[in-house]
Parts: C-alpha cells; structure tokens; sequence
C-alpha cells in the first residue's frame, strides 16, 4: 500500500527546483571546462591508456556506466567498473599502471573510494576525479580534477549532479575522440534539456501511482538512465523498480513480465533503437503496462530529439526527475528526505 498523498505542490521541494537547474548547469559547465578537458583529452591522445577503469557508488556508478557505454562505442577503450570493496574490504591491489582511472563522486567523501582512487595513484595509473565538492579529500588525490559545477544540492537525491557528471563525461570523450559531430552538437544540450523538463510524463506519474514494483529497460548509453531511473524509483517513491539491458532483460527477467506488469522502456536514438521498439510493441501485445520514452510521435512519454544520440539519456533523465519528483508527492512520499539515506553515503 502507498501513503496518502503529500499537500505540497509539485515545485516545494528541493529536488524539483534542484533538477530544474540542470541545463544551466551544463551550459556552465560546458565553458568552464572546456580549457581543462582540452589539455586533458590531448595528453590522452598523446599518452593513450591500455584501459579505463571507474569507480564510483550511487548514482556516480551509474554515471560508470555511461562512461563505459562512451568510451567503448566513440573510442573502443576497454572501459571496466572497478569494485570499491576490492581495495577498501579485501585490500587487493589492482595492477593498474597503464590505466586510465576515473572516480566520480558528489561529496568526494567515501571511504572506500578514497582508498581505491589512493591505490591506483600508487600502482601507476592516470587518476581522474570528476567531483562537485573540489576542496574534498577525493580532489586531493586527482592528477586532473574535473569540477562538475553543480553547486550546492541540499535533496538527499541527487539530480543535476548527475546530470552534470554525463555531460562532463560527454564533453571529455567529444574532444578526445575523432567524431566531429559530437563537440559540434554539446552546445545544443542545454536547451534540449530544457524542452526536456518540460516534457508530460504524467501518465507514467498516475500509472505508477498505486505499484508496487516495475522493470526500466535501456540500451547502450541508455542503461546508465535505467539504472537511474530505477534508483530514483526506490529512492524517492518507495517503488521496487529493477533496471535491465533491453537486451539482457530476454535472459530470465521477461519470464515475470505478464498482463499488468509495469515497464518504463527507454528507446536510444542509435541502432539499438529498432530492437528497443520491437520490445516494446511485444510487451504491449503480452498486455504489460508499457511506457515508452521516446522522440516519436507516438510515444508515450516524450523526449526531444537529442543534438547527438549520446546525449539521448540525458534529456530522458531530466524528463524524468520531473515525474519521479510528482510521483513521489502523489505516493505520500517526501523525495527529498527518503528513508534510512543520508546526503552522503561513506561506505567503506
């Protein structure tokens, strides 16, 4: 059963008005960095990494992700998650002289990513921190630190911090790769997550009002956005929400997914998105209740067409927040103070 329903309105809280700030928080970002990614993205084309490897928790990790799904698909880097708990609980020391390693984190605080980012510097590798909090103890151990210039974020859920790591992220592999059509595209974003913000999701927020639990699908990029979407289900709805490949959910998940069943399907704008559709359209005629975030016409949830398909998951994201943000409300939640979470989280 889901509470009553909060009184305040939708822009009351501080996650709304945090989310609200994200495309100006890129658009900031992107020319405040522009200089320091430059240096960095020419230092790794002349000295090119064997490997990349993240570390990160959260809502970081799924930033990970995205970083994963980029920097394989625009420059055929190994990209792998590296285990927090591997340096900071078993203390394992990984060989990671000829990497490149990159920490994300909001507060720059945890523990256990203090150790693991300490013990690359030791074994070799090239450490990158993409932080909000640049006096933190996780900047001092950065050979490039990477502001992400959200400024302060007060919800307990994070928002445009997120965001702001994606495109950080986005801005780094534009400028160290080849594609031409990628940099082009970065200062379009912001507006683009704009129109995203003011995207109607509403059937989803009343669709959603009384489950009690659902799958997010995405693909490539887009799996970070499940991930996060799914996260931001638990966090500030009180909703068990799975994430899955739209590949991979094939593999055993879709034995659950019957008539009624929800699912939030996030359809990238690349070659996936044939196969991401067909899902769709399958699960529909299985009578699953689907929603389909997509810049088709006829999709349920809208999203604006992205300035390059690499930044389709951000604007899917920031139509979200949005939602999740009434969802939230409607379910009797409060999305900025959800229980048993603190601000930051520091695992060891």
């Amino acid at each position: 059963m889901t509470a009553a329903p909060m009184t305040a309105p939708e822009g009351s809280t501080r996650m709304h008005r945090e989310a609200a700030q994200a495309a100006d928080v890129v658009s900031a970002q992107l020319i405040a960095n522009r200089d320091l990614l430059a240096d960095l993205a020419a230092g790794l084309r002349r000295r090119p990494p064997a490997f990349v490897a993240t570390c990160a928790r959260g809502s970081s990790d799924h930033a990970a992700t995205f970083a994963k799904a980029l920097i394989e698909t625009r420059l055929g880097l190994v990209t792998a998650s590296v285990s927090p708990s591997v340096g900071s609980v078993y203390g394992v020391r990984q060989r990671l002289g000829d990497a490149l390693f990159i920490a994300i984190s909001q507060s720059g605080r945890s523990p256990d990513l203090l150790r693991n980012t300490e013990a690359a510097r030791e074994a070799g590798a090239r450490v990158v921190v993409l932080v909000n909090e640049v006096e933190s103890p996780l900047a001092a151990l950065a050979d490039v630190v990477v502001p992400l210039h959200a400024g302060p974020e007060r919800s307990v859920a994070a928002t445009k911090s997120y965001l702001a790591s994606l495109s950080a992220l986005l801005q780094l592999v534009a400028l160290w790769g080849e594609d031409e059509l990628l940099p082009a595209s970065l200062p379009a974003l912001p507006a683009a997550m704009r129109a995203a913000w003011a995207c109607d999701w509403s059937p989803a927020a009343t669709g959603l009002r009384d489950a009690r639990n659902l799958y997010v699908l995405g693909r490539g990029p887009g799996l970070a956005a499940a991930q996060e979407l799914a996260l931001k289900f638990k966090e500030t709805c009180g909703l068990h929400a799975e994430a899955y490949s739209a590949a991979e959910v094939r593999h055993g998940p879709m034995a659950l997914v019957g008539p009624g069943f929800p699912v939030l399907i996030l359809a990238q704008p690349d070659d996936t998105g044939p196969g991401t559709r067909a899902l769709a359209a399958e699960l529909h005629a299985r009578g699953a209740q689907v929603w389909l975030a997509d810049s088709t016409a006829d999709a349920e949830l809208p999203v604006p067409t992205a300035p390059h398909p690499a930044c389709a998951p951000l604007l899917q994201v920031q139509a979200f927040y949005r939602m999740a943000n009434a969802l939230s409300l409607a379910r009797g939640f409060d999305p900025d103070t959800p229980p048993h979470l603190r601000k930051v989280t520091e695992t060891l």
